[in-house]
């Protein structure tokens, strides 16, 4: 597939431009500051596992974080062409669809990577007084990679139905939040619907992870759940052939 094109000229968007810079210097700024309190808090309160009394708090900080940075940084991958008037001229290209998709796609995957790697200097830097488990971090931080990829696809297929980059991160962000609280009102449901709900959040799925448990359900959910949108983008992409495009 000759997707690497269209990944090329993503990459160079963002970084020749601020979005990518500040993007990353507001997210590693923030998780920064959760890192310092909640460790602060760990010392004060005497924790005795720095997985679940460091690094799961931690992880659950960074993902309020994402929550913030991942629509910004999705917003304008299909509004801003559709804006621009370029994407037709995109789809004059000799790529495919999924071509378009995919090069898009792993570029604010690379960009997230690179976020999300920046912060290793954490344990890193931590690991020069305590001790560091690297497999149950190394778990965290594959429960971060799902959730972001899960968070990108999601911002994509809102990115591809709108000409209008705000309205794309504010929906983005409605939906993710949706799907990250659709089971906390439990005594308003059916025990039947908050069963079902409760396998729907992506809570229930990311806390393992982040307690450095790696389970085959919650990596069976996130891939799915990523592969849900960017298919729902594909059909976006697609519906333009009823409009009489190309």
């Amino acid at each position: 597939m000759n997707f690497y094109p269209i990944f090329k000229k993503e990459l160079r968007s963002y970084f020749s431009s601020l979005i990518a810079y500040v993007i990353l210097t507001v997210f590693l700024i923030i998780s920064g500051y959760y890192f310092y309190t909640d460790l602060a808090l760990f010392v004060v309160w005497g924790g005795s596992s720095i997985q679940e009394g460091l690094w799961q708090q931690l992880f659950h900080d960074i993902r309020l974080v994402l929550l913030l940075t991942i629509p910004l940084l999705t917003m304008r991958l299909f509004a801003e062409e559709k804006k621009l008037g370029t994407i037709e001229l995109l789809f004059t290209y000799p790529f495919s669809d999924v071509e378009i998709l995919l090069g898009k796609f792993l570029a604010s995957l690379a960009v997230f990577s690179l976020m999300i790697g920046l912060t290793a200097l954490y344990p890193i830097l931590l690991a020069i007084v305590y001790e560091v488990e690297v497999w149950p971090l190394a778990a965290s931080y594959l429960g971060v990679f799902l959730l972001g990829a899960a968070f990108i696809s999601c911002g994509i297929m809102v990115s591809s139905l709108t000409e209008n980059q705000i309205v794309a991160a504010l929906v983005s962000s409605g939906i993710i939040l949706a799907f990250w609280f659709i089971d906390w009102n439990e005594a308003a449901m059916t025990p039947i619907l908050a069963e079902v709900l409760h396998h729907v959040s992506f809570f229930e799925h990311f806390y393992n992870f982040a307690r450095g448990v790696i389970e085959t359900k919650d990596i069976i959910y996130f891939i799915l759940f990523t592969f849900f949108f960017l298919f729902l983008t594909l059909r976006s992409l697609e519906s333009r052939r009823w409009r009489g495009m190309r």
